[in-house]
């Protein structure tokens, strides 16, 4: 098996803010491993809340490429367990890797990664969009730019109720927040009840991740289902949001790919969280990644490629929130 590593920076359509920072670009990692004819790809962006950089990545990728490359045959659950005690320090190359590894398998069985893994797409969640932190007039033209049947906002400003009042009087949407960590308990809470008025479905991580205390407050008294994100990381981190938390939101490159991320899926649903998953501002590549554990999601934050000026690789396509897929097995992705 060969391990090949491409640096990307992608560009995006528009400035891209949060809470937190701002961005034009977004540095990304993309990993192919070929074998007896196959390529199979897996991505993973850099993140400067994580301290995570593609160079890293790609550093500690090279360290153990003779174990990766000798390594054949095996599950993806097994390349997963004996790749994780050297890359655990780094999840996400991890994730590129294990992404890479899911797809080649797949591949070498003939089938489309929801195939492999026994799953049906009759009922799969649709994606919302982001709308960026900008400009309320700017956060407008944004969304009648690409009129979508759900819109993720992010939040986290000193007028947060005032530019979803605005944003509401433009559409039907559904509208889902996520304050990235920039609100405080009684703001959360009293946030809710203006925000459910308005067609919220729910608040994303509208508090530091670690506050946990904060957490189980705002999950006994607000109006609207919470569900975690940067409290949720690893799969250790899904018992923890137990009642503290409605839900959790799983970044495959936080946890270490699509093994752990199919795990965290079922260890929430045991605990009868609701379940979904998110992207990172990432290609075609990692997006299609995310479109195969669709049938295991009540929601779905795969709109990342949608964000970019131009898409490296062809994968699945998204209108107006449904995803279709590739004919390719795998993940279905082709690098342009």
């Amino acid at each position: 098996m060969k391990l090949i590593v491409k640096e990307y920076i992608l560009k995006l359509k528009h400035t891209f803010t949060i809470s937190r920072e701002s961005i034009d670009v977004q540095p990304s990692l993309i990993v192919e491993l070929e074998s007896e004819g196959f390529s199979g790809y897996g991505e993973a962006t850099s993140n400067p809340y994580y301290n995570i950089t593609v160079p890293m990545m790609i550093a500690d990728l090279n360290k153990i490429r003779p174990i990766i490359e000798e390594s054949e045959d095996q599950t993806p659950e097994e390349f997963w367990q004996m790749m994780h005690p050297y890359l655990k320090g780094n999840m996400f190359a991890l994730c590129a890797l294990d992404m890479a590894y899911t797809d080649l398998y797949a591949r070498k069985k003939g089938k489309k990664l929801y195939e492999y893994w026994n799953y049906t797409i009759e009922n799969n969640p649709l994606t919302d969009y982001t709308i960026g932190i900008a400009s309320i007039d700017k956060m407008v033209s944004k969304m009648k730019e690409l009129p979508w049947p759900i819109y993720k906002i992010k939040l986290g400003t000193h007028e947060d109720i005032a530019i979803v009042k605005e944003l509401r009087k433009h559409t039907d949407a559904i509208f889902r927040i996520d304050a990235n960590c920039g609100w405080g308990i009684e703001e959360t809470i009293n946030n809710a009840v203006e925000l459910k008025k308005l067609g919220v479905e729910f608040l994303e991580q509208p508090m530091k991740a670690n506050n946990w205390d904060a957490h189980k407050e705002v999950f006994k008294y607000s109006v609207l289902p919470i569900i975690a994100d940067e409290s949720c990381i690893i799969e250790e981190d899904v018992a923890k949001c137990y009642n503290h938390f409605h839900g959790v939101n799983i970044k495959l490159v936080k946890c270490g790919g699509l093994t752990p991320g199919k795990r965290m899926i079922e260890q929430a649903k045991k605990l009868g969280l609701k379940t979904m998953v998110g992207c990172m501002t990432e290609s075609s590549v990692g997006i299609s990644a995310i479109a195969h554990l669709l049938p295991q999601l009540d929601y779905v934050d795969m709109d990342g490629a949608l964000l970019l000026a131009e898409d490296i690789a062809d994968g699945v396509t998204i209108n107006e929130g449904e995803i279709y897929y590739s004919k390719l097995n795998g993940t279905g992705v082709i690098l342009k």
